[in-house]
């Protein structure tokens, strides 16, 4: 399945967790984005709401895009993990993949996969750690796991996983923060670009609150009739190679959210709006330091 624009975030979602899904099913999300870390996730709920939303209806097991993560010991509750943190980087990878991949069987257990999984840092400071890594999730690239990448990390290491002589398996997805504090990412995401590597931006919101006042986002929300999240959702989307992690809690956001596709493919290519757009996105561009 093709990656939606929009996943649904479920990170500090708790015991919620399972009825936001639902209900973000329910709004039109097709793409469901967790992590087998409950310090932060309850990915346990994740597979109920979706295993939910199968049973009445709402949505076909290959009609939604889940997407899931390997976190390293540094990242976890050390009261409870899906692995023994004493046990090697191997061994804790295929735990964790066992324990995600039970949350989402919903059928024969044979036939359980994951469309993408993430590891959601590196493991160390050593590449080579990493590589331990990335080697035993490509054991279960195809048919357990569709796809991989990589969160939380850098230019270098994306390179480094790209050009390596040592992975089999290139990542298909970066997940990173969009805000100010890293200049919005705007080399790793046009190195991204040049490696056919969809960038998932998360943030998007919250981290911009600057962004959210600005001219060319008050610009587009009234050209295209729209609230200001959903246009600066726009115009990132419009930045190209990218997606967005949305974890709203309201129904009513969800929606509306949702309707980011509406400006992209409908507004945008209008004769009507055209204009508006790409003076919008040229204004957005230059806000970030973007390239023409």
């Amino acid at each position: 399945m093709a990656m939606p624009r929009l996943l649904y975030g479920t990170a500090w979602k708790k015991e919620a967790t399972g009825d936001l899904v639902l209900k973000a099913l329910k709004a039109g999300f097709r793409g469901v984005d967790t992590a087998a870390q409950p310090r932060h996730y309850n990915e346990a709920l994740v597979g109920a709401g979706i295993k939910e939303a199968i049973s009445k209806g709402i949505v076909k097991r290959e009609g939604i895009f889940i997407q899931t993560k390997f976190t390293p010991v540094g990242g976890q509750d050390l009261h409870n993990m899906p692995y023994d943190p004493k046990a090697s980087l191997e061994e804790q990878v295929h735990a964790s993949v066992a324990s995600s991949l039970a949350h989402f069987t919903f059928g024969d257990s044979a036939d359980a996969y994951i469309d993408s999984l993430v590891l959601h840092s590196p493991p160390s400071d050593h590449f080579s750690d990493l590589l331990k890594v990335w080697k035993a999730l490509e054991t279960y690239v195809p048919h357990r796991i569709r796809q991989l990448g990589i969160s939380n990390t850098d230019l270098h290491v994306v390179n480094r996983l790209c050009t390596s002589p040592d992975v089999g398996v290139r990542p298909a997805v970066v997940q990173n923060r969009f805000y100010p504090a890293t200049r919005w990412e705007t080399d790793l995401r046009a190195y991204c670009r040049t490696q056919r590597i969809v960038f998932q931006t998360f943030w998007t919101l919250s981290g911009n609150p600057g962004l959210l006042r600005s001219a060319p986002v008050r610009k587009l929300a009234e050209s295209a009739n729209t609230s200001a999240p959903v246009a600066l959702y726009a115009l990132v989307l419009g930045l190209e190679g990218t997606t967005i992690l949305d974890g709203t809690q309201s129904e009513t956001h969800m929606a509306e959210d949702l309707k980011v596709t509406e400006i992209v493919d409908g507004f945008a290519q209008s004769e009507d709006g055209r204009a508006s757009w790409v003076a919008c996105l040229d204004g957005f561009k230059a806000l970030i330091g973007e390239p023409e």
